[in-house]
């Protein structure tokens, strides 16, 4: 499985966002606290902001806010505005994928894993990312992570 740079500081962003929702945060600001290159930043934002998951305000007092609660953003929903669909198989959905003999089972595989790994994403918000103690399917992965450590 391979996670985009573009998923990836999407992600960051907007947990730097929903840290502190009394004020917006520049680009710029964003950028150097997570140490991403600011211009791949703009680029991100705009993906973010065509999908309706953060709002911006220009001028001295401007830059970005989430747009709506940080419990109703998924991580699904930021990997599919800034890399289309989640997951491809040759640039193509997995259940479009035909393989001919003993790799005929493959597609339904690719379909089976394409939907478990859909689910994981959905099921995680930002708000669960931040919670001192994070709901499932968060708690799970998170605590798998520190015993692999």
């Amino acid at each position: 499985m391979r996670i985009s740079a573009r998923a990836d500081y999407a992600i960051r962003a907007l947990l730097e966002l929903a840290v502190d929702t009394s004020r917006p945060l520049t680009c710029e600001g964003i950028a150097q606290s997570q140490e991403i290159p600011h211009r791949f930043l703009k680029a991100v934002f705009r993906d973010l902001r065509r999908a309706e998951l953060v709002r911006s305000q220009r001028g001295c007092e401007g830059g970005y806010w989430l747009s709506r609660d940080a419990a109703s953003i998924s991580l699904a929903a930021i990997v599919a505005a800034v890399d289309g669909q989640l997951m491809t198989v040759h640039g193509e959905s997995p259940g479009d994928q035909r393989y001919p003999g003993p790799a005929a089972r493959l597609s339904e595989f690719w379909t089976g894993l394409q939907r478990r790994y859909e689910d994981i994403l959905a099921g995680v918000s930002l708000a669960d990312l931040l919670a001192d103690e994070p709901p499932e399917p968060a708690v799970s992965l998170l605590r798998d992570a520190a015993l692999s450590t």
